[in-house]
């Protein structure tokens, strides 16, 4: 009776890491480049009453065995990198990544980043940064002036300079992938760095094998789909519902052990 007791609470402890995974997904239903998680458990060790193939006599075997289950555990929490909704802007710093890849980010510990959020600014210096003014790599500066600023959907940035009619390159955007996407550490802002799991970044130019074409004055939406995450909450509810039912079930069945005379 204690088994299930505990049993079922393993069962309550993943289901409510299931509602806080589906809770950030839904809190981040709007955020730009974000890519929804999931979790996935495992079932944890079983406690063997009969050795399933044992002698049952002389010349027999036992076919099936006992073998009861203790509980669940978190096995991992992933996200997944499918493309968002690609949202219409106007707005000539915003790019969209169209398959597959990342834009790069000087972070201010000198490591790299990487993110699926286009929505770039122009800091004082005329570098073209994230939200938070860290710089894409490679870098690339606007000049004062500039105007008519366009990015093409290989990654070549162009603009109108002074008095000029003629468009100048100006920098070319790079994109980078990896072997693992769901390998990256998320950092938050829209950040991830590469880890083991991930593999190590591979850099090429947008619109060539294996790597996304750009998008301007688009961004990527979230890839979270409201139905789908209510839908999961539901079951997730229920499924903590049961759990703690099991819990009130054996509960019971201890107090009428308790009441017997």
């Amino acid at each position: 009776m204690i088994r299930s007791l505990w049993t079922g609470t393993t069962g309550m402890h993943s289901q409510q890491l299931n509602i806080d995974v589906i809770a950030n997904n839904l809190a981040n239903v709007s955020t730009t480049g974000f890519k929804k998680s999931r979790a996935d458990f495992q079932d944890l060790l079983y406690q063997t009453m009969k050795v399933p193939g044992s002698q049952s006599s002389a010349d027999t075997q036992s076919p099936t065995g006992i073998l009861i289950g203790l509980g669940v555990k978190p096995a991992a929490v992933s996200k997944v990198f499918s493309q968002g909704d690609l949202i219409q802007t106007l707005n000539e710093l915003d790019i969209a990544i169209e398959g597959e890849g990342f834009l790069q980010v000087d972070m201010p510990n000198g490591n790299t980043g990487y993110t699926r959020s286009g929505a770039l600014k122009r800091d004082s210096n005329g570098r073209m940064t994230t939200s938070d003014g860290y710089p894409i790599l490679p870098a690339i500066t606007i000049p004062d002036g500039s105007r008519q600023i366009t990015i093409s959907d290989g990654g070549i940035v162009s603009a109108i300079i002074g008095a000029n009619t003629t468009s100048t390159e100006i920098g070319t955007l790079e994109l980078a992938s990896f072997t693992n996407n769901s390998g990256l550490s998320a950092l938050g802002k829209n950040l991830f760095t590469e880890t083991a799991a991930s593999g190590t970044a591979q850099t090429g130019t947008p619109g060539t094998e294996g790597y996304g074409t750009l998008l301007q004055n688009y961004l990527e939406g979230s890839n979270v789909n409201i139905v789908e995450e209510l839908a999961s909450m539901i079951t997730t509810q229920r499924a903590y519902e049961i759990n703690s039912k099991s819990i009130q079930t054996s509960d019971e069945m201890m107090q009428t052990t308790n009441n017997l005379i």
